[in-house]
């Protein structure tokens, strides 16, 4: 019943979307959704050709974003985990990071790009490097406040039981705080996917430099083409995190 009423949403929605393009109540020679989903069907039919670095398939610049997505966001797990466990189980640690972690957290991810286009002289490096300063923080702040929220007594069984600090960590505290790591990571994954689309339109290549390159164009239609990708895409990331997040779901 809740796919049907999905799909029938959808089906409204691109009717309205329809009526209004055509009367012209979005503005002159707004794209309808026919329209657009005519352009989406030609660039899905041939999505990975690759004539050059101005003429890409919309696949071979979803990979693009893809690619420099999963490193950066798999870097800023490798950090945000062990350092929100430390800060979790430290109040030395904690007050230490506390401040960094107050000042960089609001930071707009794009203010980050010119740092690292100095700092890396390399758009590709740069772009990793926004993703991982943007999506570190919810995993990084998600962990520390699960540590923080265990239940006492599970810890004061480990230690009458003589476990070492490592087998505590791995055994009883990572076990309890996986479900606030995976809920930090899907906040991050959405953060990611969020800021790689922006950022792109500055460094060249990629989806984000596929809507500035369409905008340039001025084909909306391929800008709506882009926007429906980067949203599929987007809930196929968030469905594959949230499905390893049930797993760890205690509650269920």
């Amino acid at each position: 019943m809740g796919l049907l009423v999905s799909i029938v949403s959808v089906v409204i929605a691109l009717v309205v979307w329809q009526i209004l393009a055509k009367q012209g109540l979005l503005g002159k020679n707004f794209p309808g959704s026919l329209e657009t989903l005519k352009e989406l069907q030609w660039w899905l039919s041939d999505p990975f050709f690759n004539n050059g670095p101005n003429d890409l398939g919309i696949g071979t610049n979803l990979l693009i974003s893809l690619r420099r997505v999963m490193i950066g966001y798999s870097l800023s797990i490798v950090v945000a985990v062990p350092l929100g466990l430390l800060i979790g189980v430290s109040r030395l640690a904690s007050s230490s990071a506390n401040p960094f972690i107050q000042l960089l957290k609001p930071v707009s991810p794009l203010a980050w790009l010119p740092i690292g286009l100095f700092v890396f002289r390399d758009s590709e490096l740069t772009g990793i490097f926004v993703i991982f300063i943007s999506s570190v923080w919810p995993t990084l702040i998600s962990t520390s406040f699960g540590v923080q929220t265990i239940n006492p007594d599970y810890l004061r069984v480990s230690r009458s039981l003589g476990a070492s600090q490592l087998r505590t960590i791995t055994k009883v505290v990572l076990p309890a705080v996986m479900p606030n790591i995976l809920a930090g990571m899907r906040i991050s994954m959405g953060i990611a996917w969020l800021v790689i689309v922006a950022a792109e339109m500055l460094l060249g290549s990629g989806i984000g430099y596929f809507i500035w390159n369409e905008w340039n164009n001025l084909s909306l239609p391929n800008i709506f083409v882009a926007i429906i990708v980067i949203g599929l895409t987007g809930i196929l990331l968030d469905q594959l995190i949230g499905a390893l997040q049930k797993r760890f779901d205690y509650q269920l």
